[in-house]
């Protein structure tokens, strides 16, 4: 395995330095979280059962990302920056898919959580949307990275859009319900979440939209499904050359760092959790906005 592309005059070489600087310290703060929360927890057990469940889902999306920062890929393409089996589409892929339902499935369970001490119909039913909507993306994922049709990634990157979008109105309808540090953090994550829509309208997903287009443009043929699943398995295309990884830098940097953190942040949900009914904002058990009425008593006396 050839390592002469890694030079300071490479773009592509600093990037990817950049990548595994963020994967370390994402283990690292990861080990750290998981550290702290066995000493929080009591009548802690080993092995997986004992594991916090949003450590555990944490885990799995952070050592993904970690996987994929190391080999990193882009899958219409090809392209990859190691001639290996590993950097194949289909494994990297697969890696991916279950990284990112735990990611999901993280978020479904700190918003019904808060939902649950809010009292949130709202925030509780979308709670039940996220994970489905992301599974179904993977599956639009999978259909784009089996034909090469930019399209499934258009459809794939609408549905996170979306889910994101429900999952920032869940949380800033939340944030009434609370005070303080508890209401500034889930503001926090619902600015957030309006951030990554707001990325995702104007940048990723026109994105794929205009290479869709350029495809239909240009008469291309997309693979069926047995020769795109023998293509996705068996061909790589190694190469250095920042003009071919121009376009992935951008979104797999953020990804890779920023959307991590999200993940280690649901992660710490669990020692904070108790300490949330605190913060919940109480209303008055009876409210009214008019003034008492006098009631005039007459005094009667009673005759035999």
């Amino acid at each position: 395995m050839s390592l002469g592309w890694l030079t300071s005059s490479n773009p592509v070489a600093i990037w990817w330095s950049f990548l595994i600087a963020v994967s370390a310290t994402n283990i690292g703060l990861l080990l750290l979280l998981h550290s702290h929360v066995r000493r929080s927890t009591p009548g802690w057990r080993t092995g997986l059962a004992g594991i916090e469940p949003l450590v555990l889902l944490s885990a799995a999306y952070v050592l993904g990302c970690a996987f994929r920062s190391a080999l990193p890929r882009a899958d219409v393409e090809r392209i990859c920056l190691f001639d290996t089996f590993l950097s194949s589409v289909f494994v990297g892929r697969s890696v991916a898919t279950v990284a990112e339902v735990c990611f999901a499935l993280q978020w479904a369970i700190v918003v019904q959580a808060l939902a649950k001490i809010a009292n949130s119909d709202t925030a509780r039913n979308i709670s039940r949307l996220v994970v489905p909507l992301i599974v179904l993306a993977e599956c639009c994922s999978w259909y784009a990275v089996i034909t090469t049709n930019y399209l499934g990634n258009v459809f794939e990157n609408s549905l996170w859009t979306l889910a994101f979008a429900l999952i920032g109105l869940a949380l800033w309808r939340l944030a009434f319900s609370f005070r303080g540090l508890a209401q500034y953090g889930i503001a926090a994550a619902a600015t957030g979440a309006a951030a990554y829509v707001v990325f995702m309208c104007t940048v990723d997903v026109p994105m794929y939209f205009v290479r869709w287009q350029a495809d239909i443009a240009d008469g291309r043929e997309f693979f069926g499904l047995s020769s795109g699943l023998h293509d996705l398995a068996t061909r790589w295309v190694v190469t250095h050359d920042f003009a071919r990884w121009k376009d992935e830098i951008a979104w797999m940097s953020l990804y890779f760092s920023t959307a991590v953190w999200a993940s280690l942040l649901l992660a710490g949900f669990g020692l904070v959790r108790h300490l949330l009914p605190r913060y919940r904002v109480r209303k008055p058990l009876v409210s009214t906005g008019r003034r008492p009425v006098p009631v005039a008593i007459r005094s009667s006396r009673l005759t035999g």
